[in-house]
């Protein structure tokens, strides 16, 4: 069976931050998305800040300003 499970690493193991309900001894197979890898993240970018220096955020709020002024009726 197949399941995602969120998990820390901690004194060098992975720790599962939810129940498992597994035996004693059990083996399982891990495969793991490391979610602070910028890669991770859609287009590569770093979350927040991501778009830093990539738009003029003053032009941005001034062209919404200016859509909105024109109304949508």
């Amino acid at each position: 069976m197949l399941r995602t499970v969120r998990a820390r690493y901690s004194g060098g193991a992975l720790r599962p931050l939810e129940a498992l309900d597994l035996e004693e001894g059990e083996e399982v197979l891990i495969s793991f998305d490391d979610l602070a890898a910028p890669e991770a993240l859609p287009g590569g970018d770093v979350g927040a800040g991501g778009w830093a220096g990539l738009v003029d955020a003053e032009q941005l709020k001034r062209d919404i300003y200016a859509s909105r002024a024109t109304g949508s009726r």
